[in-house]
């Protein structure tokens, strides 16, 4: 672990002293951790996720949600993923999906996250194994522009499944919109409701995101991570694909995202994560989510458009006024 960077006042990164990631890692398992009968629920690994599939109960899992490295020379704390040959990322890609199949139970999801460069081998390897569903595009926004290319600005998610029983709640993934020109039958509002912060409908969830914006320094998930997934991103994947008490399974665990949406929204998560760094960051977040287990951009059970923020804030706030009352 490096110095602690020296942050403006409003900057609302999350991050670790010496003595948080020695008392957080403390919180970490090994992989001795598993027995074949069933599968304990809320832990995080401190291993390389190929060292532990084989440790893993069979049939145990109800979601897999895999952020894999992208075939890019990236520093993750302490170690460095080397750019490879198509080829051979394609037997990486291949590796781990062989790995994990035996621990998904027959009606479990997978989501695996991936670049524009990566979608192209994944979504190849993975229609091999699993039924592919969809591809989810997503515009992430960020990124550094490029002279002689367009700017990365989106990626993708695959999403698949093990067979054609699994879990959708599309309801619970509803996006609200404003309504520009409503409609209405005798004068009431035709699939819209009328609102004092405005008109709004609440509509089917579409493979194609922008209304996600990954963390940024002001956001309070944010963490030092390179490639840290937004918390809303995350959401929409526990909600529409596990129900309450599932197991939500990453083997790429990074600064914990899959593990804290999965205790925010009642699921149970198990995570492994090789960075000593990361184990204790997503340890800290977890600690963070007992006491606040808000996800920006998602509230009274649906997600908001962008630029929505202050309307999502009165929403919050009636629901814990309406709470306390009870």
């Amino acid at each position: 672990m490096g110095e602690v960077k020296e942050r403006a006042e409003r900057n609302r990164t999350i991050f670790l002293t010496k003595e948080q990631e020695d008392k957080y890692l403390n919180l970490c398992f090994d992989k001795n951790i598993f027995s074949k009968e069933s599968i304990p629920s809320d832990l995080i690994i401190w291993d390389d996720c190929f060292n532990v599939f084989t440790k893993m109960p069979l049939n145990s899992v109800d979601l897999l949600i895999v952020d894999p490295p992208y075939n890019l020379a990236k520093t993750y704390s302490t170690s460095t993923f080397q750019k490879m040959n198509t080829a051979d990322y394609e037997v990486f890609t291949r590796s781990w999906i062989q790995s994990v199949l035996p621990i998904l139970k027959k009606t479990a999801s997978v989501y695996v996250c991936c670049d524009w460069n990566t979608s192209l081998i994944i979504g190849k390897v993975l229609g091999e194994y699993l039924t592919i569903q969809n591809r989810i595009t997503w515009q992430r926004e960020k990124g550094r522009g490029a002279s002689h290319n367009w700017k990365n600005g989106m990626e993708d998610i695959w999403f698949a499944t093990v067979s054609g029983k699994f879990t959708f709640n599309v309801d619970a993934v509803k996006q609200r919109r404003k309504v520009i020109a409503p409609y209405r039958i005798n004068g009431k509002p035709k699939d819209w409701e009328e609102t004092e912060n405005g008109n709004f409908r609440d509509t089917y969830p579409s493979n194609f995101w922008d209304d996600i914006s990954i963390p940024y320094w002001s956001m309070p998930e944010n963490t030092d991570h390179p490639t840290q997934k937004p918390e809303k991103l995350i959401a929409k994947l526990v909600l529409a694909s596990s129900n309450l008490g599932d197991v939500v399974f990453d083997p790429f665990l990074g600064s914990g995202t899959s593990a804290v949406v999965a205790k925010k929204l009642g699921r149970r998560y198990l995570g492994i994560e090789r960075e000593r760094e990361y184990c204790a960051l997503a340890q800290k977040r977890l600690a963070m989510a007992e006491i606040n287990t808000d996800i920006q951009g998602y509230s009274s059970g649906v997600f908001w458009e962008r630029n929505t923020l202050s309307l999502q804030r009165q929403s919050q706030n009636k629901e814990k006024q309406s709470t306390s009352r009870k």
